[in-house]
Parts: C-alpha cells; sequence; structure tokens
C-alpha cells in the first residue's frame, strides 16, 4: 500500500509578506539617531565643569552689567565713568531774553510806577514849601525831584534789563532767536541805562530857571 503524500499546503503569503515588513520596520526604528546618552569620549567631566563654571561667569557678569547700567535712567554714562546730564529744553534762556527786552523798552518809555512817583514828589514839594517859597526853591522841589524820581526809576529797569540779559546769554540755548533777543535787551537797557543818567543829572536839559527879579522902582 504506498503511503499517500499530504499535498504541501501553499504558504500563507500574506503572514510572509507581514514579517518580512515587520523587519524592516524594527531596523528602521533601531537605526534612527535618538539622544545619546553617554558622554562624548574626547569631553571629560573636569571639561564639563569647567564649561558650566564659564557659563555660570557669564550670567553673572552680564547681571552685574545689567544692574551697574543705566536703562531708563535720564542720565548718560559717559565713557570715563562720569554723568552727562540731559540736554536743556533751552526755556529759560528764552524767557529771560524776552523778560530783557520788554524791561529794557519799559526803561526807554516809561512806567506807570514813575510816573506815580514824580506825582509824589510833586505833591511832597507842595506840601513843603506852601505859599512861603520862592520860585528857584518851587521849581527844584516841585518839578525837578518829580524829573529825577522818574529818571531814577527808568534807570533801575535798565539795570535790571542788563542783568537779565546777561543771564540770558549763560544759561543753555535751543533756539537760534534766544541770542540776537537777549543782546538787543543789553543794547536797549544800556541806552536807557545813559539815558537816565543823563536825565538825573540835567546833562540834556537843564531845570528852568526864574527870571530876574525886576529891580524896586523908585517914587
Amino acid at each position: 500500500m504506498n503511503p499517500t503524500t499530504k499535498p504541501e499546503e501553499p504558504a500563507d503569503e500574506s503572514g510572509d509578506n507581514k514579517a518580512e515588513r515587520a523587519v524592516p520596520a524594527a531596523a528602521d526604528k533601531n537605526d534612527a539617531p535618538g539622544p545619546s546618552l553617554a558622554k562624548d569620549s574626547g569631553e571629560s567631566p573636569q571639561a564639563g565643569g569647567a564649561q558650566g563654571a564659564h557659563r555660570a561667569g557669564d550670567a553673572d557678569g552680564d547681571g552685574a552689567a545689567s544692574d551697574d547700567g543705566d536703562d531708563g535712567d535720564l542720565l548718560v554714562d559717559d565713557p570715563d565713568g562720569e554723568y552727562t546730564p540731559p540736554p536743556s529744553s533751552g526755556l529759560a534762556a528764552a524767557s529771560t531774553a524776552l523778560i530783557s527786552v520788554l524791561l529794557s523798552l519799559v526803561a526807554l518809555i516809561g512806567t506807570w510806577s514813575g510816573k506815580v512817583i514824580a506825582e509824589r514828589e510833586t505833591l511832597v514839594g507842595q506840601i513843603d514849601l506852601g505859599q512861603t517859597g520862592t520860585a528857584q526853591q518851587q521849581i527844584s522841589e516841585i518839578y525837578g525831584d518829580a524829573w529825577h524820581a522818574t529818571a531814577l526809576t527808568n534807570g533801575i529797569f535798565a539795570v535790571l534789563a542788563l542783568i537779565v540779559g546777561l543771564a540770558a546769554l549763560g544759561l543753555p540755548q535751543r533756539k537760534s532767536w534766544v541770542q540776537p533777543f537777549a543782546v538787543a535787551g543789553i543794547a536797549l537797557g544800556a541806552l536807557a541805562l545813559l539815558i537816565s543818567i543823563g536825565m538825573y543829572f540835567d546833562v540834556f536839559v537843564s531845570l528852568p530857571e526864574p527870571p530876574p527879579a525886576a529891580p524896586p522902582t523908585t517914587g
């Protein structure tokens, strides 16, 4: 009796294919680069510690620099280590120059205060003399004192104009017109001062003189 041979079962192609596809997939996963936990052979623990200390030193240096810096400060650091103040707005110089010009104009034209002082001197002279003073005394006390009081008042304003104008030249300036205005105030103030001095000492116009008394007539 002949032994019957069992027919060979065909190999499951689907299973073989799955096995073959699984092997390359596993190989690809093993070959994929990953984070290496091993230290480089050329790097020693001492070198790593030195680099860490260097990084810490850099961080400390940066922190010290940021602390010592003037971030947000209004003052500007000078390379030599000195602080330079911020630039001025120039408002003080501009205002001072305008005030100098106005004061000099007041000294030239006259002021209400000078008029009041002159009228007061006139009234005081009338009260002091009354009806007994001579013509020369009346001119000197009533007219001369008022004239000199007006000149003195204008002279004071002229001196103030000079002082304020010189101060404007010394202040920090940002506008181009500040210096010409300051110089104009100084020039006008000097002119007003000269006129006031001449008025006070009767250089330009002298006080009027009374006419000579007529000789008495003989009967």
